[in-house]
């Protein structure tokens, strides 16, 4: 068969970039029958391939940009690019990591991802919950055991550890809220994070600062610095007040952390994939009662480390191949029934 050459919408890995996208690169690459095309405006627009996977397609669109003639650049980008896969029909396959358009796109970029939902012939979803319109296949999320291998840190004994980017829906408030409802002044709580704005700093710092067993780092987490602070704990807490898909709880189980984390769906079916003791659940808003529960179920003999099995990154190179193939299939045989048909001679 020949080579599949894949367009990606995120550039060349960099030390900053999604250890997900960083991995699952690394696992095309070593995927033979495959070349990846990072991103690029010239390799979009000019380039050669035949396939284009999209992760999250609004950083080609620049959501999220300072200065509106950059974001106006990049959406012009966009629509040249939309134009070439809707002429050529090239096949686009789509990663659904959110269900949900993102909350602050303008109108523009809302109809620029529209465009590109309408031209996905498939769609890759990370859990079997996750619903959408169109062919799809799951494919797990892949386990970080081979990503975060920096050095370990004794646990500490009533230590609950909340990590990753400070956001609303996060629901880091009411963790430090629930938290302070626990009498047990064995129990210490550490917040560490980048926060998404000065006011969720200010609001959380305030809730927490005079009970002297929360700490709060408000800084961006190296590699290192997340494992330091994940293997110190005895329970990770991630309150999300909405959860679907989170690359922390997997972070949090390939270092042997049991977590606490909603009662959904997706959550039962990864604690009964990965073994009993590693995920913990709470419903409705957390609260003290709920923290101590998870800290006691957590503290019951488990496996030594829970079975990711199921999450091995170069299984995930050879199903994405597959559906590359699938998806040229299906867009040569909307080729053939599309073009006219050549009268017999007679």
């Amino acid at each position: 068969m020949s080579t599949v050459r894949v367009l990606t919408s995120h550039g060349e890995p960099r030390p900053t970039t999604n250890p997900y996208i960083t991995m699952l690169t690394g696992a095309l690459r070593r995927t033979p029958g495959m070349e990846v095309v990072p991103f690029s405006a010239r390799a979009a627009l000019l380039g050669r391939y035949s396939v284009v996977h999209l992760h999250w397609p609004e950083t080609i669109l620049g959501l999220g940009g300072r200065r509106f003639t950059g974001r106006l650049v990049r959406w012009v980008l966009a629509a040249l690019l939309l134009a070439r896969l809707t002429i050529a029909r090239t096949p686009v396959v789509r990663t659904v990591h959110n269900v949900e358009l993102p909350a602050d796109a303008s109108g523009a970029q809302r109809l620029l991802l529209r465009w590109f939902d309408r031209l996905t012939t498939h769609r890759i979803v990370l859990n079997d919950r996750t619903e959408c319109s169109g062919p799809s296949t799951t494919i797990p999320h892949g386990h970080y055991r081979d990503w975060y291998t920096g050095p370990r840190s004794p646990m500490v004994p009533g230590r609950l550890q909340y990590v990753g980017l400070v956001r609303r829906y996060k629901g880091v408030e009411g963790l430090v809220e629930a938290f302070r409802s626990v009498a047990d002044d064995s129990l210490t709580l550490d917040i560490a994070g980048a926060a998404s704005s000065q006011e969720l700093v200010v609001t959380v710092s305030a809730l927490a600062y005079d009970d002297p067993r929360v700490s709060l780092r408000f800084d961006y987490l190296s590699d290192d610095d997340l494992v330091a602070a994940v293997t110190s704990a005895e329970l990770v807490v991630l309150p999300y007040r909405f959860m679907h898909n989170s690359g922390t709880v997997l972070a949090a189980i390939s270092l042997d952390r049991p977590v606490l984390v909603p009662d959904t769906p997706v959550n039962a079916d990864l604690a009964a994939e990965v073994g009993p003791g590693w995920i913990h659940t709470f419903t409705g808003d957390l609260t003290g009662e709920a923290i101590e529960a998870a800290l006691a179920a957590a503290r019951e003999p488990r496996a030594a480390s829970p079975d990711l099995s199921a999450r091995e990154w170069d299984d995930a190179g050879q199903a994405h191949l597959a559906i590359y193939r699938l998806a040229l299939s299906r867009a040569g045989s909307r080729e053939r029934s599309a073009a006219p048909r050549s009268r017999a001679s007679s």
